[in-house]
């Protein structure tokens, strides 16, 4: 049962962080929020993010409001996971160790988070590309996924007309998943 219930609380929170983390690359990217897409992640996180940016101010062009509320669901996840595995009893005797751990936790889970993110947003261009390169989606992912895409191109062209930079940099946020 408790497997059960850390699947569904993990789904719940990794739903929402990769809804805020696409609402903050979306405005980094200044990605068009009228879309059928921005519409949709407008949506489901202005209910969290509009009462944040009272307290939390976009600094550097880094919408914060955002990121901080794609991480917390990751530390809720983590405080769930350690209450819900019987591990509670931690807290009393080393709070701040385990608040520490927690945080390390959760960022990491949140870098996790954004990886997946860019390597479904990859796969998502290139079946697009291959589908309906005209497609509503397809300027706002194109635009999401070029930071990642343009340098690889720059070292590698199109190959016969055939775009290999979407493989070569699934393939380096792979190996990055795999070092974290």
């Amino acid at each position: 049962m408790q497997q059960a219930l850390l699947f569904l609380i993990n789904a719940f929170c990794v739903f929402f962080s990769t809804l805020f983390l696409l609402r903050l690359l979306m405005q980094w990217r200044k990605v068009p929020f009228s879309s059928l897409a921005g519409g949709f992640v407008l949506k489901l996180t202005n209910w969290a993010v509009l009462p944040m940016r009272r307290v939390i101010p976009g600094i550097g062009g880094v919408d914060w409001a955002s990121l901080i509320a794609a991480f917390i669901p990751h530390a809720l996840y983590a405080l769930a996971f350690l209450y819900l595995s019987g591990l509670g009893s931690v807290f009393s005797a080393q709070a701040d160790v385990v608040l520490a751990k927690l945080a390390v936790f959760a960022l990491q889970s949140l870098v996790h988070n954004l990886i997946y993110l860019f390597i479904v947003l990859l796969f998502v261009q290139v079946i697009l590309s291959w589908v309906n390169p005209h497609s509503p989606l397809a300027y706002p992912v194109a635009k999401l996924t070029h930071p990642l895409l343009s340098p690889v191109r720059r070292l590698i062209p199109p190959i016969s007309g055939i775009d290999l930079s979407p493989l070569i940099v699934i393939l380096i946020l792979q190996a990055m998943l795999f070092l974290l």
